[in-house]
């Protein structure tokens, strides 16, 4: 299938590994000029020279953490500035912390909301004017589950892009904008390979899992240039699991 990707561009955030890094190459692949983000150079650096020595175009690289207050502007406009434009923005950066509990200050809390939700609203909607003015564009963010199984910061983070998402689609769905919300399941990475012990992910894998593992990178880097392709453009305001069948509601 020719996705029609050629002489696009894509913004994607937290791109120096997993999730991130997978979509940034699969859509370097595709012909789509990229500037990838992260806080770490080297692994930025890397990504770009894997990017090119595969034959996508060398990427833009802006070094810069999304948690600070002003990141967003800045950060829009050095893509806008290196690119021309953005078409694609890749909201990837994201993290959670764990188990809390009822005392847990509201630092904790608004670490999590400042960095899950409030960077990626203030980032798309800097994105955003370009994308309306030229009647085109895809917001694609890559999310989590919203279903609590115990207390943790980014859960309600996950359930208000979820929830913003649906409502931003109808917005600037008449203006060739699409927004749509992928929550990973136990997609292998760094994060992952810190927080869960092999035994642990073979246990899940085994009694959890319909498919029998974790995901890779790659299988939901598919998902996402799909949806930021032109053949995509009926498809906004949807939240598609990638997960190997983990989740168990319907809906």
């Amino acid at each position: 299938m020719d996705l029609q990707l050629n002489n696009k561009t894509a913004l994607v955030t937290g791109a120096s590994q997993g999730i991130g890094r997978a979509i940034a190459k699969a859509l370097a692949a595709e012909g789509v000029q990229t500037c990838i983000v992260a806080r770490r150079k080297n692994l930025l650096d890397e990504l770009a020279a894997e990017i090119t020595a595969a034959g996508g175009q060398k990427p833009a690289i802006v070094v810069i953490d999304v948690t600070e207050p002003d990141a967003p502007t800045r950060l829009a406009q050095a893509a806008e500035k290196a690119m021309g434009k953005i078409d694609i923005l890749i909201n990837s950066a994201g993290g959670s912390k764990g188990h809390i509990h009822v005392d847990t200050p509201d630092s904790a809390w608004d670490e999590s909301m400042t960095l899950n939700f409030v960077r990626v609203r203030q980032l798309t909607h800097a994105a955003l004017p370009g994308m309306m003015q030229r009647k085109w564009g895809r917001i694609i963010n890559i999310s989590g589950k919203s279903e609590p199984e115990y207390m943790i910061a980014a859960t309600p983070t996950k359930a208000a892009i979820h929830a913003w998402s649906k409502g931003l689609s109808r917005e600037v769905g008449p203006h060739g904008v699409t927004v749509n919300c992928i929550p990973p399941g136990r997609i292998m990475s760094e994060q992952i390979r810190r927080k869960y012990s092999p035994e642990f992910r073979a246990e899940q894998s085994r009694t959890e899992i319909p498919v029998g593992r974790y995901g890779e990178p790659e299988e939901l880097a598919a998902l996402a240039v799909f949806l930021a392709s032109p053949v995509a453009s009926y498809i906004t305001g949807a939240v598609m699991p990638v997960d190997g069948g983990l989740r168990k509601y319907a809906f």
